[in-house]
């Protein structure tokens, strides 16, 4: 058998014209009277490379189908129909291969192949490669660009059409099994030693939506406006584990299309504190976020689901200082004037105290406090009032000076950089808005790749799109 398969493939068309060519080439160094370019060998080379591994996954893909009178699928006959033709994309190109066709007797449902179900091919577009390269550039581009991309590297060549579907496809088996895959992510994840704190963060950002609400909604208390009409929050969470030298180990982010009380946001937050404590209790707990009511409301709730028999870990409510910095710069425009030298002596001086007196922020509110009393333009009172609430508000998350003493992050900037990388740089180009689905398949790749998770979820996803079934006798 294996002499007959290696004589097979030698006398296959592909690798008689890569040699072809390669004697051709030969010839051209010998006749040439300058050197031959050196691009467009490598792009033959590359075609006649190509053309053999569309002949060998294609002979492989055909050992998948079944012949046989009738196939069962979950308790379900389905008889044999026809033998029928059809194109995949494979990572080297499209191929084109004969399979089997079955349907229920005497139904007019839709046929069922048996070599797609075993073979995983993914809408019965794609071979798991080839899917798995499209779904990963989709993840970082429009299906217009990956397209472009794609006819440039001259090996998988999908339209924008099949591109859009693929995302989705993916997303669909992710969410079906979102839970249980979830979990087997992080039971083969190790918790690095030096691990000393871990660090929950929540936030959004304001996404275009085709389906959203078309009517602007009022920004929540310590919040910017929620931006134009038809917009709504994304939601971002990340947990993160440090060192006591404040080096950042890991980290998992998470993107969640807009939902009421980012409910399944708050879900994967809690179960990744939950595997993490289960292994790691003595870890310093620090939630992290700007000062938004609905972010402390979430981070307040979350459950690590420890035994009453285990020492709760300590947990820390920090504020992120750069947002507190903005507040306290806005007060001081409104008491000192905006851009003045006065403001920037003032502001540096009590961003000093704020972050490093261990009383900073009393400091703060009675500065706050006292010009409040002084000052008598309406416009410049009722700024001084709002940033005065802002902190009064915080106080308690606010302690600096302590936390840095600790060892502890003040700063948000990771999922800050989450509402950047997995929302802003792929949702918020030019023209796009957003389908809540759409959104959460790209989300959902984005997430898995910048958590380090990309290729053990897809192994997880692959088999998700294999189909068990019998071969009746």
């Amino acid at each position: 058998m294996e002499v007959s398969h290696k004589t097979k493939i030698l006398e296959s068309p592909a690798v008689e014209q890569l040699c072809s060519y390669l004697s051709h080439r030969n010839e051209s160094w010998e006749n040439a009277e300058s050197a031959p370019d050196l691009e467009t060998f490598e792009t033959e080379l590359h075609k006649c490379v190509m053309a053999l591994e569309r002949e060998l996954v294609a002979e492989e893909l055909s050992r998948y189908d079944v012949h046989a009178e009738a196939v069962e699928v979950e308790g379900v006959r389905y008889n044999w129909v026809m033998s029928s033709p059809e194109s995949y994309q494979s990572a080297a190109g499209e191929i084109r291969i004969e399979r089997q066709l079955y349907r229920q007797s005497g139904q007019k449902t839709k046929s069922i192949c048996p070599l797609e179900m075993r073979s995983g091919v993914v809408m019965g577009l794609m071979t798991p490669r080839a899917a798995r390269q499209s779904a990963f550039v989709m993840a970082q581009m429009p299906a217009g660009t990956a397209e472009k991309l794609f006819a440039e590297m001259g090996n998988l060549t999908p339209s924008r059409s099949t591109l859009g579907k693929i995302p989705s496809a993916i997303s669909e088996v992710w969410e079906t099994h979102r839970v249980k895959w979830e979990d087997e992510l992080r039971c083969t994840e190790v918790i690095p030693s030096e691990a000393a704190v871990l660090v929950v963060s929540q936030d959004g950002v304001m996404t275009p939506m085709k389906d959203g609400n078309r009517a602007a909604k009022r920004a929540q208390p310590d919040k910017q406006p929620q931006g134009p009409s038809g917009y709504k929050e994304v939601g971002c969470g990340t947990v993160t584990l440090y060192d006591n030298e404040g080096t950042r180990l890991q980290t998992v982010r998470y993107g969640r299309m807009p939902e009421k009380n980012k409910v399944t946001l708050h879900e994967q937050l809690e179960a990744e504190c939950q595997s993490v404590l289960s292994v790691r209790p003595d870890l310093t707990v620090v939630m992290l976020a700007d000062g938004a009511k609905d972010n402390w409301q979430s981070l307040g709730t979350l459950d690590f689901g420890l035994d009453p028999d285990v020492t709760p870990p300590q947990v820390v409510y920090i504020v992120d200082f750069f947002h507190a910095a903005e507040h306290l710069k806005e007060g001081c425009d409104a008491i000192w004037g905006k851009a003045s030298v006065e403001t920037k002596a003032h502001f540096e001086r009590l961003r000093v105290l704020l972050k490093e007196h261990p009383k900073g922020v009393d400091k703060v509110v009675n500065v706050l406090r006292y010009h409040l009393g002084r000052i008598k333009a309406p416009t410049r009172k009722e700024q001084i009032r709002k940033q005065l609430t802002y902190f009064r508000n915080q106080q308690e998350r606010m302690h600096y000076a302590d936390y840095l003493r600790q060892g502890l992050p003040i700063a948000s900037g990771v999922v800050e950089a989450a509402c950047k990388t997995l929302v802003t740089q792929r949702m918020k180009c030019s023209g796009m808005a957003w389908k809540q689905a759409g959104g959460q398949a790209i989300l959902t790749l984005r997430s898995l790749i910048q958590s380090d998770r990309w290729h053990r979820a897809w192994n997880l996803i692959k088999d998700g799109f294999c189909t068990p079934f019998t071969i009746c006798a």
